[in-house]
């Protein structure tokens, strides 16, 4: 009866759900010495998919430019599927916005860097994020969000 009670975690899937590489300007880009900035942003976002099973997703674009020309832009989605139960309501939320990102990162980073390196470009190694953090700065926002509504 107790190990009914327990708490459990799975990863079910682990995959990529959405993928896309722009070089707009080849082929004169590769021409380009310089070297590009980098901009990075990233979003994660769950959902139940049914009862103990939800789909997170760790959404990253990244734009590389030399002067004002784009040299590439990649948009990844890496998501998973987790089967999470005996969790209490309160406690999903940071399991959803920062355990499972945090399983999930490393695979976008290799995506992200194998795209790029496939693209003829040099590697892009994304710097670790810690989305404790990132989920802290959500639920401020979405509790003042909430403040100002009701006011």
């Amino acid at each position: 009866m107790s190990e009914q009670q327990q708490p459990a975690f799975n990863i079910e899937k682990i995959y990529v759900k959405d993928l896309s590489l722009e070089i707009p300007n080849a082929p004169g880009i590769f021409l380009e010495r310089e070297a590009p900035q980098v901009n990075l942003q990233l979003n994660t976002q769950n959902h139940v998919v049914k009862e103990g099973l939800y789909e997170v997703l760790v959404m990253v674009t990244v734009t590389a430019k030399v002067k004002d020309q784009v040299m590439f832009l990649i948009e990844v989605q890496q998501a998973g599927i987790f089967r999470i139960s005996n969790v209490p309501e309160n406690e999903i939320g940071p399991v959803l916005g920062i355990g499972c990102p945090n399983i999930l990162f490393p695979y976008v980073r290799e995506a992200v860097s194998d795209v790029v390196t496939r693209a003829g470009f040099p590697p892009v190694i994304l710097n670790p994020v810690n989305f404790e953090a990132v989920y802290n700065q959500s639920q401020q926002r979405a509790g003042s969000e909430s403040a100002e509504t009701k006011q």
